[in-house]
């Protein structure tokens, strides 16, 4: 299968399924002398585990992650790491029935027709659990841009048509609510709306923001390696996504130039910008504005309600799905987008370093 590595610098390759006997990644191009432990990992990995409120799957994981390689005293030593997290609690049994026929939102069909194929048990490769090596490899991105001065935010923005208020928007909260709103008040309204939704059998769509704060201008390339055309593959890559938006996004396309071009100032001596409509990129390439990235997600295909499909056979049938299953994806999938924000921020600026003659000449003097 291709189609499992990412990153010209900081590569990632996640490996494993959702009912195997454990899922992990490879994280190759990490400098070394990164303070890393399993805790700095174990922190990301908890905000997307399973089983931590009523609005996620019932199926309990700790998703406890071992470090098996590239770690040496407390320190990363610039050699692959590999992290594993071994699955406990998979129930393949419930899952065996759809093993003749598609349901409906799922690569089941799709599957089948690629590879003649196909891991029936919650999705194999298709199943949200992958994301588990993305975050894992992530969690590392994130301490290095840290250490560099750049954060990375991820939040929910909608559920359904719930949505925060952005003047009361507050980082910390995002990680105290289950929705993962920043906004106290919608989480309310949210997890209501989500109770309604579940008595229904059905499941909601939403909305989730990544912001970055302190990237310099200059990280990116033109032409096929745009930093929100890589940002855009990497956010899309995460299952359900369905629409990514940069800067003002789709509202671009009912503005006149005059209302949407951030105009340029300089505030002592350094460059700003009055509005950032362009959410912090142009050409391709950051402009020192914060990131700001938005990714639309479907709702849940896992519902309980009776559903039309077809059989391997090509009959037509009604199906009633079983199972443990999100009524929506958006809570547990923000912390993914960040991770894959950091990924693809992170290789940007590994590749930059090599953008200029003069930066190669000041590293490499003696």
């Amino acid at each position: 299968m291709a189609g499992s590595t990412l990153g010209t610098i900081f590569r990632i390759t996640t490996w494993g399924e959702s009912h195997g006997k454990a899922l992990g990644v490879v994280v190759d191009g990490c400098p070394a002398g990164l303070p890393l432990c399993e805790e700095d990992i174990q922190i990301y990995l908890d905000r997307r585990k399973p089983g931590t409120s009523s609005i996620t799957t019932p199926r309990k994981e700790e998703d406890l992650v071992t470090i098996l390689s590239g770690v040496f005293e407390g320190k990363t030593t610039g050699t692959p790491i590999s992290l594993m997290v071994q699955n406990f609690t998979q129930k393949s049994g419930d899952y065996s029935e759809i093993a003749s026929y598609y349901r409906p939102g799922h690569a089941d069909y799709t599957f089948d027709e690629k590879y003649g194929f196909r891991d029936y048990r919650g999705g194999g490769r298709s199943s949200g659990r992958e994301t588990i090596g993305r975050v894992a490899a992530g969690a590392i991105a994130c301490k290095l841009l840290k250490i560099l001065g750049i954060e990375v935010i991820a939040y929910t923005q909608s559920i359904g048509p719930i949505e925060i208020d952005p003047q009361k928007i507050n980082y910390q909260t995002r990680l105290e609510t289950p929705t993962a709103m920043p906004d106290k008040e919608a989480n309310e309204k949210a997890m209501e709306y989500l109770e309604n939704t579940r008595k229904e059998l059905d499941s909601s769509g939403g909305s989730m923001v990544c912001e970055v704060f302190g990237l310099p201008a200059g990280i990116g390339d033109p032409v096929f390696e745009k930093l929100d055309a890589n940002l855009a593959k990497a956010i899309m890559s995460i299952g359900a996504v369905k629409a990514v938006e940069i800067g003002a996004g789709c509202s671009v396309a009912t503005k006149k130039g005059s209302e949407n071009n951030d105009a340029f100032r300089m505030n002592n001596g350094k460059v700003e910008k009055a509005t950032n409509f362009s959410g912090g990129i142009l050409g391709g390439i950051s402009d020192g504005s914060s990131l700001y990235i938005k990714a639309s997600v479907k709702p849940t295909p896992s519902i309980f309600q009776t559903q039309q499909t077809i059989n391997k056979n090509g009959e037509n049938i009604d199906i009633n799905i079983k199972g443990r299953h999100d009524p929506i994806i958006v809570p547990r999938a923000a912390v993914v987008m960040e991770c894959m924000t950091a990924i693809t921020v992170l290789d940007a600026m590994l590749v930059n370093m090599a953008s200029k003659l003069s930066d190669i000449q000041d590293f490499y003097k003696k």
